[in-house]
């Protein structure tokens, strides 16, 4: 191997052009590809900007042509020469007008033949890619997908920082509190038996900056959730943490979607139209069946209930006597794309979300067929053609059961649908808040109400005296901005008062022993004075892979966890030695922990 020597790079690969004609530069990288025609040797070289073509000829410079032959891919290299330009263009890539015909090279690093072809093209598996994940970024679309990940943390920072916020860490090693995900924690070597535990978000301390007089906090930070593990979900994840003090949620929300514009317009040059559409939380789950409702396409959810409470259809009628509901969504103008094959995985699909059945009809030339259709009168076709508008051509879904199974159901199905029939395109973006979230969801697995945010989220100011005895009707002040049915960022004014917070903690269950071990910090804090404050959270992650269009949020992180929360790269989580356990006072029993699975 060979130092750089004297050669220091003068320039990128990918950004000579034919102003450069003549210039001697200096590049270096990897060898992409090596064609020996001869006399002539070609090697693409690359680095993080691009390609340039290099060529080195017999008849010029033999000895440097003598050592081009031993080049092979993801070699590292320098190369001196002068640029000119090329005889075959190639209009493929920014650098295709030029060439270097090389004068110089220095071999820096060998390489073996990789397990992976470094390019974007290679259609590895995603256990190989992460295993490899030092080649897997080597390739040209994650490391234009870093780069813009980059850019938009420059955004975020450059707008809050010219809007009065101020950049504060927070620690990494806090309490471990409920009322969330299960914590990561970490023993103390020098309290023994004691532990820290990885933040779950900022919450807790962000509030106190407020409580402090810092007024407009932010930081861009890791938090981490021991949780069962989905589609593009992390372990760790990073957080665009902010807090406000002295608003409340128009203020909030006024801002932020300034920030979100401004963030569309430096990274896409898209310019969103302000004020952003506002919808409260029920009206989300009764046309969408869901709290993150994608607009890119219809297919609503219509209640039907009161057209079929005679139906001669037995299972609408017996639904509606039962006090549940029959609810349906026109897939309008698409019902030549579903044979009774493709319906018939719907209703598998249907039933993964707890339907018993999903029924449908079609209206073809003005008539509606299929197996409910003869259960009909006139007078409900007629109510169900003005309710849902329906035209020639559409296909009608229905189900009934009790509203929770059918909301969720045909919520995921119109999503489902969508994307079967490729309507939620991903040039197209649509954004929108909701607001007026329940302040309490009821847990089958607990038995009892829980926070649906947190135990610190303000109630609406008219549904305070209603927080304990009527916990299913009180609503929060909080709100969600959505793109394209993805939740990209949530938060909620907050409780800034100590009776209030009291009054919140008994309302979930908590004595006032359990609120002051868990909570005695923060509920000292707020004796001393609190102003009304709030704020919001982004996922920086699930962001960025919809600014970048990735399918996989795994593309948008340099060094991601497995859907089983390990990393293939470095083999971690891993054991360690008798000693460190030891020096942390723990035990570890793997037949116990097994046992407790």
């Amino acid at each position: 191997m060979e130092t750089m020597g004297n050669l220091r790079r003068s320039d990128y690969c990918g950004e000579l052009r034919m102003k450069d004609i003549e210039r001697e530069v200096i590049l270096m990288g990897w060898v992409q590809t090596q064609r020996n025609l001869g006399q002539l040797i070609f090697v693409d070289i690359r680095d993080i900007s691009g390609i340039s073509q290099v060529v080195f000829d017999e008849t010029i410079t033999k000895d440097v042509f003598e050592k081009a032959k031993g080049l092979k891919g993801e070699y590292v290299i320098a190369v001196r020469g002068k640029v000119r330009e090329r005889s075959q263009k190639n209009p493929h890539i920014p650098t295709g007008d030029i060439e270097i015909l090389a004068e110089e090279l220095k071999i820096l690093d060998t390489a073996q033949t990789p397990p992976i072809y470094v390019k974007d093209d290679d259609n590895v598996g995603e256990q190989m890619r992460l295993k490899y994940r030092f080649l897997d970024l080597r390739k040209p679309f994650m490391q234009k997908t870093l780069m813009t990940r980059a850019k938009i943390y420059k955004a975020f920072r450059d707008f809050l920082n010219d809007h009065r916020f101020i950049e504060i860490e927070t620690p990494m090693l806090g309490k471990s509190t409920p009322e969330g995900a299960r914590d990561y924690i970490v023993p103390s070597r020098v309290n023994p038996g004691k532990f820290f535990a990885l933040p779950q978000s900022p919450q807790l301390f962000k509030q106190l900056l407020m409580v402090s007089g810092m007024d407009r906090y932010y930081q861009i930070t890791k938090c981490f959730r021991d949780e069962d593990l989905r589609a593009n979900r992390q372990p760790e994840f990073t957080q665009v943490d902010i807090e406000m003090s002295f608003v409340d949620e128009d203020d909030v929300m006024s801002i932020n979607e300034k920030l979100i514009a401004h963030i569309f317009k430096e990274i896409l040059d898209i310019d969103i139209k302000l004020p952003l559409r506002r919808m409260p939380f029920d009206e989300a789950m009764d046309k969408y069946g869901v709290d993150k409702p994608d607009l890119r396409f219809g297919f609503l959810i219509h209640d039907v209930s009161s057209i079929f409470k005679n139906s001669g259809f037995k299972v609408f009628k017996d639904t509606v006597d039962a006090g549940n509901m029959v609810n349906a969504i026109n897939i309008d103008g698409y019902q030549e794309k579903f044979t009774r094959k493709d319906i018939t995985k719907l209703e598998e699909f249907a039933k993964t979300f707890g339907a018993k059945g999903l029924a449908w009809v079609k209206y073809v030339d003005n008539e509606f067929t299929g197996p409910i259709a003869k259960f009909f009168t006139d007078e409900e076709k007629e109510a169900l053609i003005k309710e849902m508008d329906i035209k020639n051509n559409d296909l009608i879904l229905f189900v009934a059961d009790k509203k929770s199974v059918v909301k969720k159901t045909l919520g995921n199905l119109r999503n489902e649908i969508a994307k079967e029939l490729n309507l939620n395109d991903p040039d197209k973006f649509e954004l929108l808040w909701i607001t007026d979230f329940p302040l309490f969801e009821y847990s089958e697995e607990e038995g009892r109400y829980m926070a649906m945010h947190h135990p610190f989220t303000h109630p609406k100011v008219e549904d305070i005296p209603y927080i304990e005895e009527r916990k299913d009707t009180v609503k929060a002040k909080a709100y969600d901005i959505v793109i394209n049915g993805e939740e990209i960022g949530g938060g909620s004014i907050r409780i800034n008062n100590s009776d209030l917070q009291e009054k919140m903690f008994k309302a979930l269950g908590f004595t006032k022993e359990r609120a002051e071990e868990q909570f005695g910090f923060f509920i000292e804090a707020f004796k001393y004075g609190a102003p009304p404050h709030g704020g919001i959270a982004y996922g920086l992650d699930r962001f960025v892979q919809l600014l970048t269009k990735h399918d996989n949020i795994k593309d948008v992180i340099a060094f991601p966890k497995t859907q089983s929360a390990t990393d293939l790269l470095t083999g971690a989580p891993s054991e360690v030695d008798d000693k460190q356990l030891h020096e942390v006072s723990i035990k570890v029993d793997i037949n116990e922990a097994a046992k407790n699975d």
